[in-house]
């Protein structure tokens, strides 16, 4: 499979593509006891084309596509206005980073993170935070591949249930 990641804000016009994108990595992680009521609420929600559009719209720069051709492969999101859970200060927070899995080890998750970390710091931004659910092994090593150091959990609500998840914190 030849691969020619090209690397950009998202744009309105890839709002449909972003929301496949994110609900299959988001059940490809999660869904590993097969798909549930809870979690068929949350990723309607969660990655509806329309939430997506409001996101594009209204915080232009803020998440970044990995496209390959003209292909949507991976996607990171920014939220620069949230609150660190651990040590409530306003950090911004690395709310998502999907890559498809046959685009993974590709070095697109890193590109991607990369470019959230420089997007950040063009911001005057000295940290990123990130929370990553405490069973997915392969992202928290990720993650510690690239200097983010755990600072404490959190428990992430979805519909009816609530998933810890680590706190990751880098300083840029």
């Amino acid at each position: 499979m030849k691969t020619n990641i090209v690397y950009r804000n998202a744009e309105l016009s890839d709002s449909l593509n972003l929301s496949v994108l994110f609900k299959q990595v988001f059940i490809q992680t999660y869904a590993t006891d097969g798909i549930n009521t809870e979690s068929s609420i949350y990723i309607t929600k969660e990655f509806s084309v329309e939430k997506i559009k409001n996101t594009i719209e209204n915080y232009p720069g803020n998440i970044i596509v990995a496209l390959n051709g003209n292909n949507l492969v991976g996607v990171a999101e920014i939220d620069f206005e949230k609150e660190c859970p651990v040590n409530n200060e306003l950090i911004p927070e690395l709310s998502k980073l999907y890559v498809l899995e046959c685009f993974m080890k590709k070095g697109i998750g890193y590109r991607l993170l990369t470019e959230v970390e420089k997007a950040v710091r063009i911001k005057g931004e000295k940290e990123l935070w990130l929370s990553v659910n405490i069973m997915n092994t392969r992202a928290i090593t990720f993650y510690e591949r690239q200097q983010y150091k755990r600072i404490g959990n959190l428990f992430f609500q979805m519909e009816f249930n609530s998933y810890e998840n680590h706190v990751m914190l880098k300083k840029l």
